[in-house]
C-alpha cells in the first residue's frame, strides 16, 4: 500500500508541474507583499491534458499531498507548518484537552496555548491556518473546473470519483474555515469570502449562512457522486468519508440532528469498519512494529487516514514531530503534549484508555500519551524519517456523533445504544448509561467524545457542538484553572492581516 500511495503521489506531482502555475505550489510570496486568498486561485490549468482519465484522479492525489505537506500554510520553515495534522493540534491545544506540560523550545506557547494569536491578527498563525484551507480549496475548485465545473456530473466513473472526492475535500476545508474563524453559527454574519471557482477575483465575505448551503451542496453531490466507488487505499474520501463530514458540517449548523443521525446510521450499517477491541486500545511501543494509531492498515477502524512513506520527506517537521515521544521529536526533547488533568481524572480506573497515559507524577512525561501514540520502541525514536501514518478519522467517530446527534433530538434509546456499543469495548459495565438522561446524557457523550478521540483533533469541534466551557487543568503552563468557554475571543483565529491589507473588500470592514 505503501508503495501505490508512492505511485500516486508521483502522478500527481507531475500532473501539477504541467498544468499550474509555480504559484500554485509556492504560496509563501515576498516579505510585505503577500498576495491575497482570490489570488491563489490558478486560472491558467492546461484542461486540455484533463480529457485523459487518470488525470483528474491525479490531481486529486495531489491534493492529499498537500494535506501532509510541510510548508503548506505559506511558511518557510514553521516546524508547526505541516498541513492537516498541523491545526489538529492548533484545536486541540486551544479546547484545553492537549496540555503543554513542559516548553523548552516554545512551539504552540505564545499563540496557541497562550492565546496570542486569536488576539492579534497580525500573528503569523492566523496566516497559516487561512493560507492552507483556502489552498485546498483553491486545488479542489481546479479539479472541478476541470471536470466541466460546479454543475457537471461526468459520465466517465473515474471523473466522477475525482468530481465527489474534491467537492468533499472543498467542503472540508471550507468546514475547518468556519469552526477556527467563527464563534458559532450565526446565518447572516459575514465570515468569509467563498470562493467556488478557479478565478483570481477579490471576493466579499459570504455569510455562514452561504458558506454552509455551499457545503451542504458540496456533500450532498460527493455522496451521490461516490456511489460505487471502491478507493485504492484510506487516504482517499468514499463515500462513508464524506457522510461523516456532512455529519459534522450539520453538528456544527446545529439543529438538524436528525439528519446527523441518518447520516451517522448509514455510515455504520453500511461500512466494513469496526471498533477497536479492548486490546488494540493500548500499544506496545516496538521498534519496527506497526500498531494501532501508527498504520493505517493495522486494524479495521480508521475509515479515512494517510499511509506516510520516506517519499514524503517527513521527520521533526510533522504531527509525529510534534506529538509522540518515540520519534526524534519535540515531545521526546522537551515541549511535552500531554492530556489535560482534569480530563485524565475524569476517565474511571477500571477503563482501558486509561493507560494510553503515563500515570507517574514524578516523571516528567507525566500524561505524556505514551501507550496511544508510539511510532518506534524508543523514547526519542530510531529513525529521524517518519514512516508512521496520520489518521483522520475513525469509526468510533460515527458511533458517538451518532450518539450525540439521537441524545438532542431526543431519540435517548438509541443514543444510549450508540453510545453503549463504544463504551463496552472500553469498560467492564456500561449499565450506567441506562439511569442517563437529558443533559447527563449529552454530556456523558461529550467526555466520552474528548476520552476517545484525545489527541486526534476532534476535541475543538466537539468543545463547540456541545457549546461547552473547559477549565485548564494543573499540567497546562498558562491559564491553569480558568473556565474558558466555546465562545472566547480566544478560541476563533483572525482573518490574517496579509489578506485585508490585499483584498479591498476586506480592509475596510471590521474583524
Amino acid at each position: 500500500m505503501k508503495n501505490l500511495f508512492k505511485q500516486t503521489l508521483a502522478i500527481a506531482v507531475i500532473a501539477m508541474s504541467f498544468s499550474c502555475s509555480e504559484e500554485f505550489l509556492d504560496n509563501t510570496g515576498v516579505a510585505g507583499e503577500s498576495q491575497p486568498t482570490a489570488s491563489f486561485t490558478s486560472a491558467d490549468a492546461e484542461q486540455a491534458t484533463l480529457t485523459n482519465t487518470n488525470i483528474p484522479a491525479a490531481f486529486v492525489n495531489g491534493i492529499y499531498a498537500q494535506m501532509i505537506q510541510a510548508g503548506s500554510g505559506g511558511t518557510d520553515l514553521n516546524h508547526d507548518d505541516f498541513g492537516q495534522k498541523g491545526y489538529d493540534i492548533y484545536g486541540d491545544m486551544l479546547c484545553g484537552d492537549m496540555a503543554l506540560s513542559v516548553s523548552t523550545y516554545g512551539w504552540y506557547r505564545a499563540d496557541i496555548t497562550e492565546f496570542q494569536a486569536p488576539q492579534d491578527f497580525t500573528r503569523g498563525r492566523n496566516r497559516m491556518v487561512w493560507r492552507y484551507y483556502y489552498r485546498i480549496v483553491r486545488s479542489a475548485n481546479n479539479v472541478i473546473a476541470s471536470l466541466g465545473g460546479n454543475d457537471a456530473v461526468p459520465e466517465i466513473d473515474e471523473n466522477k470519483y475525482a468530481m465527489g472526492q474534491a467537492k468533499a475535500l472543498r467542503a472540508h476545508s471550507y468546514f475547518y474555515l468556519t469552526q477556527y474563524f467563527q464563534k458559532e453559527y450565526v446565518p447572516n454574519e459575514a465570515i468569509l469570502p467563498l470562493h467556488i471557482e478557479p478565478d483570481t477575483e477579490n471576493k466579499p465575505k459570504s455569510t455562514a449562512e452561504e458558506v454552509y448551503n455551499q457545503m451542504e451542496a458540496d456533500l450532498t453531490d460527493a455522496i451521490s457522486l461516490l456511489d460505487g466507488f471502491n478507493r485504492a487505499s484510506k487516504n482517499q474520501v468514499d463515500q462513508n468519508v464524506a457522510r461523516m463530514i456532512y455529519a459534522y458540517v450539520l453538528g456544527a449548523k446545529g439543529g438538524r440532528w436528525q439528519d446527523v443521525a441518518d447520516l451517522t446510521n448509514d455510515v455504520i450499517t453500511t461500512t466494513n469498519h469496526t471498533m477497536l477491541q479492548p486490546a488494540q486500545v493500548t500499544v506496545v511501543p516496538a521498534d519496527g512494529t506497526s500498531n494501532t494509531f501508527n498504520d493505517v492498515n493495522f486494524t479495521n477502524n480508521w475509515m479515512w487516514g494517510i499511509d506516510i512513506t520516506e517519499n514524503n520527506g517527513l521527520g521533526l517537521v510533522s504531527w509525529w514531530g510534534q506529538v509522540d515521544a518515540f520519534s526524534y521529536s519535540y515531545a521526546w526533547a522537551g515541549d511535552y503534549k500531554a492530556i489535560d488533568a482534569n480530563l485524565y481524572a475524569a476517565i474511571p480506573a477500571n477503563d482501558a484508555r486509561k493507560g494510553q497515559f503515563l500515570n507517574d507524577p514524578a516523571n516528567g512525561r507525566h500524561l505524556q500519551p505514551l501507550l496511544k501514540f508510539a511510532a518506534s520502541g524508543t523514547i526519542g525514536g530510531d529513525s529521524e524519517v517518519v514512516t508512521a501514518d496520520y489518521v483522520y478519522m475513525r469509526i468510533e467517530e460515527a458511533y458517538l456523533l451518532n450518539a450525540e446527534a439521537n441524545a438532542r433530538i431526543p431519540n435517548e434509546a438509541a443514543a444510549r445504544i450508540s453510545l453503549k456499543a463504544l463504551l463496552d469495548l472500553r469498560v467492564p459495565s456500561s449499565a450506567y448509561v441506562d439511569t442517563l438522561t437529558g443533559q447527563a446524557l449529552i454530556d456523558e457523550i461529550y467526555l466520552q467524545t474528548r476520552i476517545e478521540l484525545w489527541g486526534e483533533g476532534k476535541s475543538y469541534l466537539a468543545m463547540k457542538r456541545n457549546k461547552a466551557t473547559v477549565t485548564r487543568g494543573s499540567n497546562h503552563l498558562s491559564f491553569v484553572g480558568q473556565p474558558i468557554p466555546y465562545n472566547d475571543e480566544r478560541m476563533q483565529f483572525e482573518i490574517p492581516q496579509d489578506e485585508i491589507q490585499n483584498n479591498p473588500f476586506l480592509s475596510n470592514q471590521n474583524q
